[in-house]
């Protein structure tokens, strides 16, 4: 039986990423649920601010809605915060890993220092948030939730890095799931589409033609619908959350019909190189 998530109010919310786009979109959908919210990044103005939009979803005025400074990208930071947030704000029930980045590239432009952050920020960073926090969700029998992407299940043209961090982080999560049974540990894997996020609209100023074509035509996703199945997959239990209808497709067709994934981004690939030359 799929370990569910079916009650928030009351709940103690760990949101990592939780400033801006999906992660503040989920903020205010837990608040509005009663839960009590923590959300963690690493601009201050930008908590601030989202900690304000965040408590202005709240059910009651007893919830409490706040907010600490973290690089989710070092080791040393995620301990001492986390500790940190268990003294002040309580021991966690719900943990979502949400904060992440791409910025893509050819692979022979990719810097080693790009690759070291880009898995630091979008999967150990994962990976030390858990292993901070889980004692605390095992005497709980809490739930985590860790943000993927559906590169993380399909490699695309221009993210090498990324795709290397996202198939981490789905891998992981399905060997964590099978470990934290035990415990009583719901653990969900979200692996959204484009998303009309800040982070999204840094990302396209970076792509290669080449993944601009393979990109269009897939439609873009608002964080609030993202984030509210993201919580409907929470609720059933789901591993593997893909929001959208067109996110779905392509999954099963990745997965039963995987040349035929490959032929169409080939032939979209190709138009555009064969443009250029």
């Amino acid at each position: 039986m799929p370990l569910k998530c079916k009650e928030f109010k009351a709940k103690r919310v760990y949101l990592v990423g939780g400033s801006s786009g999906i992660g503040l979109a989920a903020g205010r959908l837990f608040a509005k649920m009663g839960s009590d919210v923590i959300i963690f990044a690493r601009n201050i103005a930008g908590l601030e601010k989202a900690t304000i939009e965040i408590d202005a979803s709240k059910a009651s005025e007893g919830q409490k809605i706040t907010w600490l400074k973290l690089d989710i990208s070092k080791k040393d930071d995620i301990k001492t915060v986390m500790a940190s947030a268990v003294k002040t704000f309580g021991e966690p029930d719900i943990l979502i890993n949400c904060a992440g980045r791409a910025y893509p590239h050819y692979f022979e432009d990719v810097t080693d220092e790009q690759l070291d952050d880009t898995i630091a920020i979008n999967f150990t960073g994962q990976w030390h948030a858990i292993k901070s926090l889980l004692p605390y969700l095992k005497k709980n029998k809490g739930y985590i939730v860790n943000v993927s992407s559906m590169v993380g299940f399909l490699g695309v043209f221009g993210y090498t890095d990324y795709a290397a961090s996202k198939f981490a982080v789905l891998g992981f999560s399905e060997a964590l799931k099978s470990e934290l049974k035990k415990y009583d540990i719901g653990v969900t894997v979200l692996c959204p589409p484009d998303t009309d996020t800040p982070g999204f609209k840094v990302e396209n100023t970076t792509k290669p033609p080449e993944t601009v074509a393979v990109s269009e035509g897939g439609g873009i996703m608002t964080p609030g619908d993202v984030a509210a199945e993201m919580i409907s997959g929470m609720k059933k239990g789901s591993f593997l959350v893909i929001p959208g209808f067109d996110g779905k497709l392509v999954y099963i067709m990745k997965r039963y019909a995987p040349w035929l994934v490959d032929m169409v981004m080939s032939s979209q690939i190709k138009k555009v190189q064969k443009k250029a030359n």
